[in-house]
């Protein structure tokens, strides 16, 4: 490293040696997001509880917000106000750049019109059909049959397990705007594990008629009967 501006000395040729460096160490990202929410609570936002990555902040009856995913960010809202002064704080804190309006973000296509705002997740189809090798193949309406149960058996053909559990990842993420693929994705997941014979809970939340939020998981052990089942996701 080079001597850094206001350290003096008489010596020639000679340069620092860096004992700790922030990129590259295991706790770099937590000390990046408590350095940003440090600056985002000091202009007065409050931290979401149920979404640590979410920042609000209400002013005179308009509320302004911002979700960051590592140093991505959207900042969104009615104060148009409190928006820009946000844009000028944030840009004396860190470098920053405004790529403008919202067009593409984490895989999720957005598109404007006089209707209102649209996502889709066109790109990130494609290119799950282009890595699996099904580009070419013909599209179905329901893609499972109902009642349809997966396990292990000893006859079967055996399948890469990480690249498996990759796959139902990326169709997972899918489901946020394609929640009719959602059954199928509970199948190939969870729902009806006929090994180890254990339940699966899931939720879904609906504001003013909307889907907003929903999740499933595999309970922790196996439950003798759909009470015990139903009181354990309780």
């Amino acid at each position: 490293m080079d001597i850094p501006p206001g350290y003096n000395t008489t010596q020639t040729g000679t340069v620092c040696k860096l004992r700790k460096a922030l990129y590259g160490l295991k706790q770099s990202p937590r000390a990046w997001f408590g350095r940003f929410t440090m600056a985002m609570k000091n202009n007065g936002f409050k931290q979401c509880n149920s979404d640590h990555t979410l920042f609000l902040k209400h002013r005179k009856g308009k509320v302004t917000s911002l979700i960051i995913y590592v140093d991505d960010m959207i900042i969104t809202g009615n104060d148009k106000q409190e928006i820009s002064q946000l844009q000028d704080y944030l840009a004396t804190e860190f470098e920053m750049k405004d790529l403008g309006g919202l067009k593409y973000f984490l895989g999720i296509e957005v598109a404007r019109s006089q209707q209102g705002i649209f996502l889709s997740q066109r790109k990130y189809v494609l290119d799950l059909l282009t890595d699996t090798g099904m580009l070419d193949c013909k599209p179905a309406d329901t893609p499972i049959v109902q009642n349809h149960h997966l396990g292990e058996y000893p006859d079967q053909v055996p399948t890469n397990k990480e690249r498996y559990q990759r796959l139902v990842g990326r169709l997972i993420y899918l489901s946020h705007t394609r929640p009719d693929i959602a059954y199928a994705v509970s199948v190939v997941n969870w729902a009806g594990n006929v090994t180890d014979r254990k339940f699966t809970s899931g939720y879904f939340t609906f504001v003013g008629g909307n889907l907003v939020t929903w999740r499933s998981k595999k309970q922790n052990v196996v439950a003798l009967s759909s009470a015990e089942a139903e009181f354990r996701g309780m």
